[in-house]
Parts: structure tokens; sequence; C-alpha cells
């Protein structure tokens, strides 16, 4: 039998940790931005007549607070997030020595009680990493998925032999997540949030980073 030399390149890296430490002090800290969240997006469907009187309240919204990056309370995750994405990059291959971590964005957001929440696939442009930490999900929540990044697998697609099997061929995954749970990806990584069936609430933060020129 001829030998076969077999490699695989163009990995992309998906970093999975557990910080459940913080979730107490985080939810804490995030209440009254998810609080203000929501009061303006039921201010603003109240002054939409047509909206309001198809929608019940809230049901599949996603309420986005502003950002967390000038409140000092978040300081020690904004340090937990620049040490672990500064090594995950590295495990990526990266060499960031003369490069300065920057914070694009950093907010918390939660999805209605009612249920319907969701986020349809999506990439964060011009990001070098992005991330979430989980503060309220379960198995009854949604959950992340991202999907294969190399256009050129994707539009050459075949019929999978073995679907149920994580392997080159696959083009979707997805991660079950429970409170304290913290995922690391590339920026360029699209990914999407299932929608929430309202059962229990779902809660976390997002953010996206950049490695910029040193001044």
């Amino acid at each position: 039998m001829q030998e076969v030399n077999e490699y695989s390149f163009f990995n992309t890296l998906v970093w999975k940790l557990q910080f459940p430490e913080y979730v107490k002090d985080l939810n804490k800290l995030c209440d009254p931005y998810i609080k203000k969240a929501i009061k303006y997006d039921l201010d603003s469907l109240k002054k939409n007549k047509d909206m309001n009187k198809k929608l019940k309240k809230d049901f599949g919204m996603s309420h986005h607070s502003t950002s967390l990056f000038h409140d000092k309370d978040f300081t020690f995750l904004k340090d937990l997030i620049a040490e672990k994405s500064n090594d995950f990059i590295t495990s990526c291959g990266f060499d960031i020595k003369n490069k300065a971590l920057y914070f694009s964005e950093l907010w918390v957001q939660q999805f209605s009680k009612l249920g319907g929440g969701h986020h349809s696939t999506h990439v964060h442009y011009n990001q070098h990493v992005s991330g979430f930490y989980f503060l309220k999900a379960s198995e009854l929540t949604s959950f992340p998925r991202f999907y294969d990044p190399r256009p050129g697998a994707v539009m050459t697609k075949l019929p999978f032999l073995k679907p149920n099997e994580l392997n080159s061929a696959t083009e979707i995954i997805h991660f079950s997540v429970k409170p304290g749970d913290m995922i690391i990806f590339p920026g360029y990584l699209a990914h999407e949030f299932s929608v929430d069936n309202g059962i229990e609430p779902f809660r976390f933060i997002h953010w996206n980073l950049q490695y910029v020129e040193r001044n």
C-alpha cells in the first residue's frame, strides 16, 4: 500500500475557558446597563405605533448596552480579556511584541425574557480577536454557532461522508455554554446565536480587539 503523508493546514483556533468566580460580581455590575438598555428599547417601541401593535413587548429582541470600556469597575475583566487574548493570538502563531492591544468594543447584552432573541450570522470587520463571557446561560437557552471561514471550501462543498463527526468537511459548529464560560476566537470567524426560547435568562458580555502599531 502506498504510504500517505497527511497534513492539516489553515486551521481556525477557538478557545473555551471557564471563569465562574466572576459571574456574580459581573452580573451585579451589568444589571444597571441592561436595565437602561431594556428601557431604551421599550421606549423606542412605544414611539413606533405600527411596530408596537405587532410585537408583544420586547419579544425577539436582544438588549444591547452602551460601552463598558470606560467603567473602572470592569477593569479586572478588561485585564483578564487582554491577558487571555494575547495568549490566544500568540497560540495562533502571530507576533505581537511590537503591537498594542486596543479594545474596539466591549458591551453586555441580554435576550428578551419572552423569547425570540437571536443574532444572524455576521463578523465584526477589522478585528483580530473577538470573544464572549457568559453571565446567564443554560442548556435551555441560546448558544453560539460558528461557520467555516474558508470561502473556497464553502462554495465547493460536497455531501458529507460523516455529517455527525467533526472533521475538515464540517461547516458549522456550536458550543453549549454555562455561566462563567469564556469563548475566544479570531475576529474573521462568522458567528451567530440560535433563537432563544425564553425559558431561562440569557446574558453575555461581548468584545472585539485590535492589535495596532505602538506609538
